[in-house]
This record gives structure tokens, sequence and C-alpha cells, in this order.
């Protein structure tokens, strides 16, 4: 062998060793454990400092009975308190004066989900969405549908539209304008709830009256699977609340699970989405009006927004509270 052949038979034999090397020592690091974000299971995280108790309230069922049971029961209070003016009985109307409810529900064994939309005089929305998702083999019900649907399933009728809210729309009737038809922080609150059980399943659930005036049969983000809400077993699930039309053009919620699926904390994931969001619409950032509440499939829970008053609720094992999530501005 002369020493040309030598040196190019060399090279490639000692190249050769150098990626075996290196694919085995890759091999072996797989093998090594991982460091694991400490569990804080379970954990329950909601939109705003009325979440609080309905957290408590889906945590402690959730310990003597399922997490689905608890997303349900603690949105449910909220739906049946008349003074929220933007979830469930006595929620605002819209522009013709008739409250109407939106909300949805998923369950991450399985990766089911029920939603509804558009409905009137059922106090319950959220349970009637998980009706749809136990009873029916679809999705979302809408309208006069949804409602005939609940009825069937043995929910009473009930006027949602209590005398305060009939007064106030009353007057909003008299001094609309322009001025008035500017949204504002005050007129699109939304209870979305988050958590996940000691096992590590994830679940989570949405109730609205939507915005307020809002154009007869207008629906926003909070029934839209993966805009107002989006749950992963695999990874975690996200909330929103704000302008349900800057949150929906944009899969807010889906986007966050996934940006957690990428290892980005529920605060970091909420932050990039809305930086997504904000990159691609013309309003400034904080103009959008929109907010994430995100819990992972260890526990950990955070939040992020653009409404400066925007807090959030939460419950675990050492105790509940409401906190100010991280505000963007620029």
């Amino acid at each position: 062998m002369d020493r040309r052949s030598f040196i190019k038979n060399s090279t490639v034999a000692v190249t050769g060793a150098s990626c075996v090397a290196g694919m085995t020592a890759a091999a072996n690091a797989s093998l090594v454990p991982q460091e694991e974000t400490k569990s804080t299971r379970p954990a329950v995280i909601a939109t705003w400092p009325f979440g609080k108790p309905a957290c408590e309230l889906a945590l402690k069922t959730a310990k003597s009975g399922s997490m689905l049971d608890g997303i349900e029961q603690g949105i449910r209070i909220v739906e049946a308190d008349v003074s929220n003016s933007t979830v469930g009985i006595g929620g605002a109307p819209n522009s013709a004066g008739v409250v109407e409810l939106d909300a949805c529900i998923m369950a991450g064994p399985g990766h089911k989900a029920g939603s509804v939309a558009g409905i009137q005089n059922i106090v319950h929305p959220i349970s009637v969405a998980r009706r749809v998702m136990e009873k029916t083999r679809h999705v979302l019900l809408v309208g006069e549908g949804a409602k005939q649907f609940a009825i069937a399933q043995g929910f009473e009728e009930k006027e949602l539209t209590t005398p305060k809210r009939r007064e106030e729309w009353e007057a909003w009737k008299k001094k609309k304008s322009a001025e008035q038809e500017k949204i504002n922080e005050d007129q699109h609150d939304t209870i979305a709830m988050v958590g996940v059980d000691a096992k590590g399943d994830v679940y989570g659930g949405c109730s609205t009256s939507g915005l307020s005036y809002k154009m007869p049969g207008r629906v926003g983000d909070s029934p839209i699977l993966g805009s107002g809400l989006y749950v992963d077993n695999s990874v975690g699930g996200a909330g929103a609340t704000g302008v349900g039309e800057n949150v929906m053009r944009f899969c807010g919620s889906f986007l966050i699970v996934e940006f957690m699926r990428a290892g980005m904390n529920p605060t970091e994931a909420c932050e990039k989405t809305i930086r997504r969001i904000a990159e691609m619409d013309p309003l400034r950032i904080d103009q959008l009006n929109i907010n994430f509440v995100a819990i992972n499939k260890q526990g950990e829970m955070g939040a992020a927004g653009t409404s400066k008053g925007f807090k959030y609720g939460f419950a675990k094992d050492d105790g509940s509270g409401v906190e100010k999530a991280k505000i963007l501005s620029t």
C-alpha cells in the first residue's frame, strides 16, 4: 500500500470510529435519568380573582371524585353568580338584549371535548358542554340546537337577563355612540380553568357570556378548542380571556401548549404566544386585550396578559390565592 492510500484509509477509519463513539455516547446519555420539575400535583388555575373559589372547589372535588368533576363544579359556581356580568346568569346581553352563552370542556385522557355556543336560557353551559362530550358523537352544538339538546338532557330553562343587566342594556341603547362601541376591559371577562390531578391527567373548561352588547349570534374564542381552551394530556393545558377575536385568529391556547411541549414553563409559553400574536396583529401589544393562564403536567402554573388588571386564581395542596399575571405592554 502506498503512502497516499495508507493516509486515506486511516482517516476513514478514525472518522468512522469517532461517529460510532458519538452515537454510543448519545445512546448512553439517553439512558441517564433527566432532571424533572418537582411535581406540585394536584393543582388548578383559572382566570381572574373570581377564579379562586372556583379553583378551591375544583381541587376539593378532584380529591374526592375526579378533576373533570372539579372543573365542571368550579365553573358552575361562577356561572351561578348573578353579580358576575361576564359569565352565566347575570351576564351582559347582546345588542338585542338577549344573553347568549358559550362554553367548552376538555378531558386529557382520550383527548375528549364538548362545546356549546350561543345557547340561551340555560344557566350552566359548562354542564351542557360536558353532556355533548359524553352523550353525543359530536363536539360542538350551537344556538337553538344546543338549547333543545340541553332541555332533552333535563336542564331547565331560565331567564338569564337579570333586572340590573336589563336596566344597563336599556341605558346602553339610549346612549349608544361610537365611543361606547369601543371595547374595554370590563366587557369580556371569562372563566377559563385548567387543572392537573394527582396522576398527572389534565382537564380544562371555559365559560362566558361573551362580549357585552355583541351582535346576535356572535361567538368568541371561549367555546372554540385551541382558542379559548386547549388540553393535551402529555403536556398540559391553557385557557384564555379577553377579546375573543384576538385569540381565536391565532389559536392562542393551542400555541401555548405547543410552546410548553418545546420546554417552556407556563408563564414563558403564555408570554411567547402573546408576542407571536403581536408580531402578526396590526394592533399594538397593549391594545390586544388578551390574557392567558396555563398549567403543565407537573402542576407548574403561570399566566401572562396585556390587560393591566389581569390576575388569576389558583389552588393546590399547600394553599390557594390570587396572583398578578405578568403584563406585557411593549
